[in-house]
């Protein structure tokens, strides 16, 4: 494997699946959190590689970042160990099977990947790479870099200028949901406290 991004690429894959597999098989739940953590960063770092930044960011953000701290928040509560039970769930098995079957079949209709003929290659693509965001000269003193100050990956083009309204309220959206999870995990002061053992003894 003669390029190095490329080997790059590879070992982060494998690590991440290695990462993934660990935090299923383990029964240690604060570990499994942190195998997880390591996953999404070890994802973000790949789409960093692939050029995407933006999907980088999020998955940095969200995955290894705002994800596992509510997932170590959650872990205070609820105990570190995994409860015992039984290892096999013929519901959630057959779930799994009726769910991925309609997925495969859902996927029949559809082009073939990398197909330059698809609908969304042809008729949605080309308005968008000829829409693209134009370069800025930065001038003879100014940053220089590999991709001659283009923006290098079209979807971050895409999701900073034609969908800049849409990317900002799913901040705000994803801001919210934040907020109240601090809201609702937040501790009880001892007024609350007392109220709520009334009213459960009342009930």
């Amino acid at each position: 494997m003669s390029d190095p991004v490329l080997l790059i690429n590879v070992i982060l894959l494998v690590i991440a699946v290695v990462a993934a597999i660990a935090a299923m098989w383990t029964r240690d739940l604060l570990g499994a959190v942190m195998l997880m953590g390591i996953y999404s960063l070890l994802l973000a770092v790949e789409w960093a590689n692939l050029f995407a930044m933006d999907v980088s960011y999020t998955e940095a953000a969200v995955g290894a970042g705002a994800a596992t701290i509510l997932l170590l928040t959650a872990l205070t509560r609820t105990g570190t160990r995994e409860k015992a039970g039984p290892n096999f769930h013929p519901t959630a098995l057959l779930t799994v099977l009726v769910t991925g079957a309609l997925l495969i079949y859902g996927t029949a209709d559809m082009p073939r990947f990398g197909d330059p003929q698809a609908p969304a290659t042809v008729n949605v693509a080309p308005e968008y790479i000829a829409q693209n965001v134009g370069k800025v000269d930065a001038g003879d003193d100014g940053p220089k870099n590999d991709f001659g100050d283009h923006v290098p990956n079209a979807v971050t083009a895409v999701l900073a200028s034609y969908r800049g309204y849409d990317t900002m309220f799913e901040t705000a959206v994803i801001f919210t949901a934040g907020v109240c999870v601090i809201l609702i995990l937040r501790p009880l002061s001892p007024s609350a406290r007392r109220e709520t053992a009334q009213s459960q003894e009342g009930a």
